[in-house]
């Protein structure tokens, strides 16, 4: 856990000290709206109308840095209101039955605990790997859970952007929505419920972007970092699995699959292979010789061009 200072606090003991706390809420909540439903769905429709690697890498450069400074913004300005009711969130939802049971187990079996990570990262890997060569096998293109097939990199260049994203992504997501943000549901409401739940939908609806299957993916996920949090208590161990998960879709597999890390963006300045237009046919063109009505005019007897008429 961080060890935040007492003095940068807000005591929700005192009235005052609430009202602030809810304020904050308000803000962060407000702020996140804003980002999600003015700004993300209309940038992601334009952004998957481009056809030049360099405005796509233009716009996901500015999705790094707006996330970098307006997430871990947000996460720093909660941490530092509300930070001191994360411990007392993780100790209370620890001590629900189920849960207390699964910690008591993974902390008197290290061994289990070791073979169920083992597993994990085992299946992980063999989906992965077997995803992988079906595709390159059936020759079809990537299969993507939700609106995402468009941010996948295309060439080198992209493929790095998409390694940043990645890795910043399991940073200041995890800080805000795991640690930060319950915190501060846990500050203004009491309720370890509500937090956890609450959080969890907001960071499902932050990427509704990609249609209502993304939503509900990525609140699925939401829910396994969670209780990666919960079982571990070490935020550190949700950061590390995002991003591995992340780099995953936008690294891994544009790389086995797509070989994008052999292109290089600035030879191949389109995103997309254009396809090609579609040749117009007179009908009459289009029609059968036999289908081609008989004349009883002979037929000119060289092929030359006949002399426009004076």
């Amino acid at each position: 856990m961080f060890p935040w200072h007492d003095w940068c606090m807000l005591d929700p003991a005192n009235p005052l000290m609430l009202a602030l706390l809810w304020v904050v809420l308000v803000g962060v909540l407000t702020a996140l709206a804003l980002r999600t439903f003015r700004r993300d769905q209309r940038e992601y429709r334009r952004f998957k109308r481009f056809r030049t690697t360099k405005r796509r890498q233009l716009m996901l450069r500015r999705w790094l840095l707006i996330s970098f400074s307006l997430f871990g913004g947000l996460a720093l300005a909660t941490l530092l209101a509300s930070g001191a009711f994360a411990a007392p969130l993780l100790t209370e939802v620890q001590a629900w039955p189920w849960v207390a049971w699964l910690v008591g187990v993974l902390a008197a079996r290290p061994t289990v605990t070791a073979g169920v990570l083992a597993g994990l990262a085992i299946g992980f890997i063999a989906v992965t790997v077997l995803a992988i060569i079906s595709v390159r096998k059936e020759g079809e293109e990537v299969v993507s859970v939700g609106d995402v097939h468009a941010i996948l990199p295309r060439n080198r260049q992209e493929l790095v952007l998409g390694g940043l994203l990645s890795i910043n992504a399991g940073v200041v997501e995890e800080l805000l929505f795991r640690l930060a943000l319950p915190a501060l549901l846990f500050a203004t409401t009491g309720n370890a419920v509500v937090a956890i739940v609450v959080s969890l939908l907001l960071f499902g609806l932050m990427h509704s972007y990609q249609g209502l299957t993304g939503i509900i993916v990525t609140t699925v996920l939401g829910a396994i970092f969670m209780a990666i949090y919960v079982l571990t208590g070490s935020i550190l161990v949700t950061i590390i699995a995002h991003a591995l998960i992340d780099l995953r879709s936008l690294v891994l597999i544009p790389m086995a699959i797509g070989g994008v890390h052999r292109i290089d963006g600035r030879r191949n300045p389109l995103a997309f292979t254009p396809k090609p237009k579609p040749v117009s046919v007179e009908p009459d063109a289009a029609k059968p010789a036999s289908e081609t009505p008989a004349t009883d005019t002979p037929a000119p007897a060289t092929s030359a061009p006949a002399e426009p008429a004076p």
